[in-house]
């Protein structure tokens, strides 16, 4: 894997966002907290570019479990920055019972209702905050392979951690003082209960960093099992889609 400087990575991804949001003419973030590492390291890495008075924690249960709502509260608590608690589970609930399609069923399609609920209600605080952005909190891994909801917890301004690979957030999290509970917590969504993102994509994120690594270097995959490299490149490419802008028909002019 890379030999990172992880001190200097993290002075120059903060930089990074200061650039960025100067660019845009932006000067606050809002950040979705969901307890789990990623969100925490970007809530650091923002907190600590702009200021923590320019960031807005915004922790967002929709059916969630009591735990997560903990780590989140306590993660924002750690940061020093403002932030709200609002249970969308009401509005969901209410959305669900007003849709005239739809069943016990379809898990997944319920699943993304509640990353949508997420960022509709980001870009409100956002927009009345005046000259703000929304952060996303995404890795390498869930980037590549499309472990996002489209127009969902993918609906952001930009992405801080959207390029290192989830050895290297962990890293950061150790670098960024994140509480190591945090740091050892099985990564999930949130979308329904037991579910783990190592669980659900049936592949560890070790293994993922690892092919994902040689395929961005262009090195072989001597010692990989092939079948979960397969499965890897199957992923990238099902995920193209949610990584490109929506196509629109090209008039051919004779």
């Amino acid at each position: 894997m890379r030999d990172l400087d992880i001190p200097q990575l993290s002075k120059n991804i903060q930089s990074w966002i200061s650039g960025y949001l100067k660019a845009a003419n932006a000067t606050k973030v809002v950040v979705g907290m969901s307890g789990g590492i990623d969100s925490s390291v970007t809530g650091a890495l923002c907190m600590k570019a702009l200021g923590k008075q320019n960031v807005f924690g915004l922790i967002l249960p929709c059916e969630s479990i009591s735990a997560d709502i903990a780590d989140a509260k306590m993660v924002v608590d750690h940061l020093g920055i403002e932030y709200e608690l609002i249970d969308l589970t009401p509005k969901y609930k209410e959305f669900l019972k007003d849709m005239p399609i739809g069943n016990e069923n379809n898990t997944l399609a319920k699943a993304n209702l509640k990353a949508r609920l997420r960022m509709v209600t980001l870009y409100y605080y956002c927009q009345c905050l005046t000259q703000c952005l929304v952060a996303g909190t995404g890795n390498r891994a869930e980037m590549a392979i499309g472990y996002f909801t489209k127009y969902g917890d993918g609906g952001v301004d930009f992405e801080p951690l959207g390029l290192l690979y989830k050895s290297e957030v962990k890293a950061l999290a150790k670098t960024l003082n994140i509480p190591d509970n945090i740091i050892k917590k099985a990564p999930s969504p949130g979308l329904w209960p037991g579910q783990t993102d190592e669980g659900e994509i049936g592949l560890s994120y070790d293994t993922i960093d690892e092919i994902l690594y040689r395929i961005d270097y262009n090195l072989d995959f001597d010692g990989l099992d092939i079948d979960k490299v397969k499965r890897v490149k199957d992923l990238m490419r099902k995920a193209q889609h949610k990584l490109r802008s929506p196509p629109s028909y090209i008039i051919k002019q004779d």
